[in-house]
């Protein structure tokens, strides 16, 4: 089992960047893969980006591609969401979520384990 905690979030103009920390507990950290996710009033949660366990596969909804990066620390328990060129689109509460999984998981339901989110707020 993993705990998550996200932290980062708050309120940026639009242009501005900031980088979101998904902080996780246990021993096992490197077997999970990570997902980000986001989730604005009154629309459904989207995958944002996706690293499998080993750092070596990463996915980016079009959305995001060229502006976000994920990133992985398992020695330090940690992923990181690297957010560029904000947009007031991107405003969203921000959740990581982990898979104890080899493969590469892309979907909300693909994953088990899930943190409370961070707001991002991007004022135009």
């Amino acid at each position: 089992q993993v705990q998550l905690i996200e932290s980062g979030g708050g309120l940026v103009q639009a242009g501005d960047s900031l980088r979101l920390t998904c902080a996780a507990s246990g021993r096992t950290f490197s077997s999970y893969a990570i997902g980000w996710f986001r989730q604005a009033p009154g629309k459904e949660r989207e995958s944002v980006a996706a690293i499998s366990r080993s750092g070596s596969n990463i996915y980016y909804a079009d959305s995001v591609k060229g502006r976000f990066t994920i990133s992985r620390d398992n020695a330090k328990n940690s992923v990181y969401l690297s957010m560029s060129s904000l947009k007031s689109e991107d405003t969203a509460v921000y959740y990581c979520a982990a898979r104890d999984n080899s493969g590469f998981l892309w979907r909300p339901r693909d994953y088990d384990y899930w943190g409370q989110g961070t707001q991002v707020t991007v004022s135009s």
